[in-house]
């Protein structure tokens, strides 16, 4: 295609499929083995609940079979199959990485998605780690380029990116052509949905878990038609009925997709989770943590808490009384509950026995949710918060705290990422097992992917199984 033609979207586009891990910064590729660890150790986690044994039972009985690999699970699929089942079981718990700026949640769709189209052609692991770096870079830029609207509106951004994230990173490592590769992402856009119903306060259900994996499904499956010269519309990111004008409207940017493109990377703006929430209370929680101190507080002795987010969290994160583990997860009241009366760390606290535990609900309606000025001047590039804690003693504290630990200004040492895999690993493997895995992410861009893949069908752990995580 004729350079002088290109839109931002083709520039994107060609850039990622240029990447080679020559070209990338070492420590831009040293950060894709973490984003690698962390989603693998949060797959494994996530494919003992109970959403994720349901769609791999799902998928498995559909007799789809092929040589990708569905964690947990000893029988292989084809790879849109296992991308689908994959991306459910890494974003299963609201443990997956993000980036705060593109409200984007990456992992979970682009490394599973890279993962199993890279097993079915048997890709190296060097392949992998450009893939996934493109992915990344897709999946933010065209997040910043849509604007905040959508999500204004009631769409999950995420999965309105993903699938041409998803669809650039399967392509990388099957070594589409350039023009096969924007034929992929035209494709992927027409597969771009996704509505947050499970953030309405009414039960969410099973499906945002779902939203990752159908996202990943669809990237690996248009890039599987595109490999083929089924030929998708060559500007449907930014051109007129594109996926920014359709879904992004006047709020849209394209030229966001192309500034300091190669200078600026998506890797580095990667946050990690510390607690298995929606990433806006995360900060909520952390200062909760920090204002109760080392013990968990009895609830009769709490009398008032308030706090401080921004307007879009206080819209959205207000729910009193969730009804589920989706619910609680995305419910400020609930996860403050949580930190005040036990560990938040802990999925336990999000299950329906400790969601509706009286108690949990009484302390719950002791939080007032407010607007915070300085919180709401950095959103949606940080996801601050303040907490005033009001004991029945008369005792007052209160912090503020604009970006929480785990992301790029605050990060988790590298020490927190293994603990944090360890983990979440061990609930489905042994000890033994997960060091060797995570010692194969080390080395992943000298081994192959099978290679890789190799330990991930341990057989399953059904949610009974899984050991408490504390």
């Amino acid at each position: 295609m004729d350079v002088a033609s290109r839109s931002h979207g083709q520039d994107l586009l060609a850039f990622a499929h240029g990447l080679t891990l020559r070209g990338i910064p070492a420590g831009v590729a040293a950060n894709a083995r973490v984003c690698l660890l962390d989603a693998l150790g949060c797959g494994i986690f996530g494919s003992g609940q109970v959403w994720s044994r349901i769609l791999a039972d799902e998928m498995l009985a559909d007799g789809s079979a092929g040589h990708s690999t569905v964690i947990g699970r000893q029988k292989q699929l084809s790879a849109p199959a296992a991308a689908l089942c994959n991306g459910t079981a890494i974003h299963g718990f609201e443990l997956d990485d993000l980036i705060a700026e593109s409200i984007t949640h990456p992992a979970a769709c682009v490394i599973p998605a890279a993962i199993a189209a890279a097993e079915a052609v048997d890709a190296s692991g060097a392949r992998l780690l450009e893939a996934i770096v493109a992915g990344y870079e897709v999946m933010h830029r065209v997040g910043l380029a849509l604007g905040v609207e959508p999500a204004r509106r009631g769409f999950h951004t995420t999965s309105l990116v993903a699938p041409i994230a998803c669809a650039v990173a399967a392509g990388k490592v099957m070594s589409l052509s350039l023009d096969q590769m924007l034929s992929a992402a035209g494709l992927a856009c027409s597969a771009s949905s996704g509505i947050k119903s499970f953030a309405a306060g009414h039960g969410g259900g099973m499906v945002k878990r779902l939203h990752l994996g159908r996202s990943a499904e669809a990237g690996v499956r248009m890039a599987q038609l595109a490999g083929r010269d089924f030929l998708g519309p060559p500007f449907a990111l930014d051109s007129r009925f594109g996926l920014l004008e359709v879904f992004g409207g006047t709020g849209a940017h394209a030229d966001r997709m192309t500034h300091d493109l190669g200078q600026a990377w998506a890797m580095r703006d990667v946050w990690f989770k510390v607690y298995p929430i929606c990433g806006w209370i995360q900060s909520v929680v952390q200062l909760v943590v920090e204002l109760r101190g080392v013990q968990p507080l009895a609830a009769e002795t709490v009398s008032a808490v308030e706090v401080g987010v921004s307007r879009y969290a206080a819209q959205n994160n207000g729910e009193p009384a969730p009804v589920d583990t989706m619910g609680a997860q995305y419910s400020i009241p609930y996860c403050v509950a949580a930190a005040l009366m036990g560990d938040p760390r802990d999925p336990a606290w999000f299950q329906p026995d400790a969601v509706n535990d009286p108690a949990m609900r009484k302390l719950a309606g002791k939080v007032a949710i407010v607007i915070h000025p300085d919180v709401e001047a950095v959103y949606p590039a940080k996801f601050g918060a303040s907490v005033k804690l009001t004991l029945a003693d008369g005792t007052v504290s209160e912090r503020l705290v604009l970006e929480c630990h785990g992301t790029p200004s605050n990060p988790c040492s590298n020490q927190e990422q293994l603990d944090k895999f360890r983990l979440l690993a061990g609930t489905g493997m042994s000890a033994v097992a997960a060091t060797e895995l995570a010692r194969l992410v080390d080395t992943v861009a000298s081994i192959s992917v099978r290679a890789l893949t190799n330990p991930l069908r341990f057989g399953g752990a059904t949610g009974q199984e899984q050991r408490k995580l504390a």
